[in-house]
């Protein structure tokens, strides 16, 4: 890894995709400490055990702590990319009809995500100023007008969709992957933060007889986040090849052509989704916090978009897991690959082109994508229910999934690296 960066900043194209990706990170970082007009940010601290405020620090880097004008992160586009992905599986023709457009239906389709994650915005930036106002004591939001409510939530929208444009700016014209590098800058903002609130209550504050046991605990979980940084890192590049072989291509004796494809097909976006997918359900509660708390279909609700619930960790987790399942089909689609490997002249041995050729990349997808969803699924579901039973801090019980996203973006961002330096010796080679 070291080398790569060695090799990146020694040519200026790389060099400056990377200054300009930093650069928009530190105007995302320091917008994430703007509080929004009207707000006692102080307030948050009441509710910041509550189990939605953890998962939105999650995405939004920890902009909801000061309740600044980032607070929704990207969730909102995610969720609304989410919706259109699922629209386009043959149940909107319209939106079906875009995806076989090549360019100028993905630029269609884009338009239409961004109308309706500025819509999710605004009802997720009411929904969490409502329910948080209504559940401290010295009152979120400093007037109670409707007036008020309205300019924070176009506030907070306003912020997502600027934030949603500073990660399509990243994909352009600086590393790619905007959206994740945004997720995965927050998560980093927030690690020493976390580690040393584990260090202050597992070791300054306690007793000298309790000391030791802080520190072997405190160790203990950096030697878990070692070793399951090496796991998920193993994982996610570990591949399955499926040799190919042309019909019109002489071969070279001694080389083998093959197609790979990943164990975890559908990388760390599953794991985003699943976040987006349970924050929106909750955050659209909390509006009815004040007048239906009471009630049981409310209780039941809540116990099932939570993630300090037992119940609300497993739904987390076999959304991870479906979400696995799906995006590796939106990743690799047998039906397109198996045509472009006929225009190509090219099969799998000892199957047939056409639809031989999609059954056996389908089966092939889901055998994959059933270890990476349990894969997934453990390392998001396992902390979590530590976090539940053993009372640990929350940030222990999200270390899982931030992990996920974090090891995910910098082997993709080193992916991204190694293929602008790769093209770049080829045509050097050309010239």
């Amino acid at each position: 890894m070291f080398s790569t960066l060695k090799n990146a900043f020694k040519d200026k194209e790389i060099r400056n995709k990377i200054y300009f990706t930093l650069f928009i990170l530190l105007l995302y970082r320091i917008g994430a400490n703007i509080t929004v007009p009207g707000v006692n940010a102080k307030a948050i601290t009441q509710v910041a055990q509550t189990g939605l405020v953890p998962m939105l620090d999650t995405v939004s880097g920890g902009g909801l702590d000061n309740y600044s004008i980032f607070s929704l992160g990207v969730s909102p586009y995610i969720t609304a990319q989410i919706v259109i992905q699922l629209l386009q599986m043959d149940i909107v023709p319209v939106l079906v009809e875009w995806g076989k457009q090549g360019e100028v239906g993905r630029r269609k389709t884009n338009q239409v995500t961004r109308w309706l994650s500025l819509a999710v915005a605004f009802v997720q930036s009411i929904g969490i100023t409502l329910g948080f106002n209504a559940l401290t004591q010295m009152g979120l939001v400093k007037s109670q007008s409707w007036q008020t409510y309205v300019e924070i939530a176009v506030i907070m929208t306003a912020g997502t969709m600027l934030l949603t444009w500073l990660g399509d700016e990243i994909t352009d014209k600086g590393l790619g992957n905007g959206v994740s590098v945004i997720i995965f800058a927050g998560i980093i903002a927030r690690l020493p933060r976390g580690l040393y609130q584990i260090f202050k209550e597992d070791i300054i504050n306690n007793s000298a007889s309790d000391r030791i046991q802080g520190i072997l605990f405190f160790i203990a979980i950096i030697i878990a986040i070692l070793v399951v940084t090496q796991l998920v890192t193993w994982v996610e590049q570990a591949d399955r090849r499926i040799p190919i072989q042309y019909t019109k291509r002489a071969t070279v004796s001694g080389s083998e052509s093959f197609l790979p494809l990943k164990v975890n097909v559908s990388g760390v976006i599953p794991v985003i989704f699943a976040s987006s997918f349970i924050i929106t359900p909750a955050t659209i509660l909390m509006v009815f916090q004040k007048s239906q708390g009471d009630q049981q279909w409310y209780k039941v609700m809540t116990s099932i978009f939570s993630m300090q619930t037992t119940p609300g960790v497993i739904i987390y987790t076999l959304l991870i897991i479906l979400f696995t399942f799906f995006y590796a089909f939106v990743q690799v689609n047998p039906e397109k690959l198996s045509k472009n490997l006929q225009k190509q002249g090219a099969y799998i041995p000892s199957v047939w082109p056409g639809k031989d050729t999609q059954d056996y990349v389908s089966k092939l997808l889901m055998r994959l994508s059933t270890v990476g969803s349990v894969f997934l699924g453990l390392v998001a579901l396992l902390p979590q229910l530590a976090t539940n039973f053993w009372n640990l801090p929350s940030s222990i019980g999200l270390g899982g999934t931030s992990l996920l996203i974090v090891i995910g973006v910098v082997l993709e961002l080193s992916r991204q690296v190694n293929g602008l330096l790769m093209k770049r010796e080829y045509v050097g080679f050309i010239r």
